[in-house]
């Protein structure tokens, strides 16, 4: 598990990120800096605390910033200034040696489109993380059919990506990152492609997982009611920055204004 502090993140797009990031720390709103700079601020001085063993969400509608968050987490996207803390250690200053060990032991990642080698099965794929950590390739296998199983896909351990569903290809991603036994796992709108019923299906399955495991998962959605499902607190975005950060029933009963108001509204708990 791991402790994640998000501190002072900004990550602005552009070729005058100085002048932009001057007229941001003035106060200048996201729309003014694009029309005078052509620069798009993707996070304003975003900050968050993230505790070991928790579901933790990231929500907000397309553009809110919160799949540059994520990937601001494994460096898949680099801040413009602002620390990023994994157990008090900041990440942004790891060489790219160290940035590879971090990648391959602390963090893995369940990406909306899957994200599978097409060229290998099932059980190729949900071994891959072991592998390139250097495990011994019968305890790699031992460890992708373990977490096959787990997901109720024993028997397709020798199918390739094209022959699954979208769902069972889902299925196939969570397992590759659970087998790769990281601190951290990263999940970017996991199951925003699969159709309503397997969606809630996987919802299901992923809360049962974590009563066992107990990983420090970062789930992004722009949906709320799985993030009030899912999370044990919730952090909402918009144009860049947090609006509320919060458990699902504080987030409900004190909505922080009127855009998170509005997102709320008729909104309950799921049992």
């Amino acid at each position: 598990m791991a402790n994640i502090e998000i501190r002072n993140v900004y990550k602005v797009f552009g070729a005058k990120v100085p002048t932009a990031m001057a007229m941001l720390r003035d106060g200048r709103s996201k729309v003014e800096i694009l029309a005078e700079t052509r620069c798009s601020v993707g996070l304003n001085d975003v900050n968050m605390s993230i505790g070991a063993g928790q579901i933790f969400v990231i929500m907000g509608l397309s553009g809110s910033g919160k799949s540059t968050l994520v990937r601001h987490l494994n460096r898949l996207i680099e801040p413009t200034s602002g620390e990023l803390l994994f157990d008090g250690q900041n990440i942004v200053s790891l060489n790219p040696q160290e940035l590879r060990s971090f990648r391959t032991s602390r963090i893995s990642m369940v990406f909306q489109s899957f994200g599978l080698f097409p060229h290998r099965t099932v059980l190729q794929n949900v071994m891959y993380g072991q592998k390139i950590r250097g495990t011994e390739h019968e305890q790699a296998r031992a460890i992708g059919k373990k977490w096959i199983d787990v997901v109720g896909l024993s028997g397709y351990e020798d199918r390739y990506p094209f022959s699954l569903s979208g769902g069972m290809k889902q299925r196939v991603g969570l397992a590759r990152a659970l087998a790769a036994d990281t601190d951290v796992i990263l999940m970017d709108e996991a199951f925003s492609a699969l159709d309503p019923l397997i969606r809630s299906d996987m919802q299901d399955q992923l809360l049962d997982l974590q009563k066992n495991l107990s990983k420090t998962i970062v789930f992004i959605t722009h949906d709320l009611d799985e993030a009030l499902k899912i999370g044990s607190e919730i952090s909402i975005l918009k144009d860049g920055q947090v609006v509320q950060c919060g458990t699902p029933d504080h987030i409900l009963s004190h909505p922080a204004d009127d855009y998170v108001a509005r997102f709320v509204k008729g909104r309950q708990i799921h049992a």
